[in-house]
């Protein structure tokens, strides 16, 4: 019984890493701010991001480290998969730029993080796409990373 609260709170903890990071990589694009500095301030004070969150009691840095630092370092690539993946009648380089930290951080995500099940990271992301848009951009989110799921988590 002990361990299926320990899992709770790690993927609570995971949950809030991937909000932050897509938060912080949002950050970065507007205000672009060294991505080790970054990492800094969050791991010191996790409410720097997560300010909206009145529960934080704790929160994955490592995750979150590893997310903003993949992604910043691989963006590129992350880009190249993204419009791969988009509907042809969408193109990617158009997507407003938190649209596009949720699509980066999910990709990076799928191709990095092979200990985490595929279903589990498009959730969260889906979920993390809902706490900021209301139409069609959850869904697009979730058809993107489920249609890059399938391709690089099929081998």
């Amino acid at each position: 019984m002990e361990q299926k609260v320990e899992k709770k709170s790690n993927n609570s903890m995971r949950r809030l890493a991937r909000l932050a990071a897509v938060q912080g990589l949002y950050q970065i694009a507007l205000s672009p701010e060294p991505v080790d500095a970054l990492i800094r301030r969050f791991g010191e004070n996790p409410s720097v991001l997560l300010q909206e969150e009145r529960t934080v009691v704790a929160v994955d840095v490592a995750l979150f480290g590893k997310i903003v630092s993949g992604v910043s370092e691989h963006q590129a690539d992350l880009d190249a998969m993204i419009a791969g993946a988009v509907d042809a009648r969408l193109s990617a380089d158009r997507l407003e730029p938190l649209l596009k930290a949720i699509l980066r951080a999910g990709t990076f995500e799928l191709l990095h993080c092979a200990d985490i099940p595929e279903g589990v990271i498009v959730n969260d992301y889906i979920d993390v796409a809902h706490g900021f848009f209301d139409a069609k951009e959850p869904g697009l989110v979730n058809a993107v990373l489920d249609r890059l799921a399938k391709k690089l988590r099929s081998s």
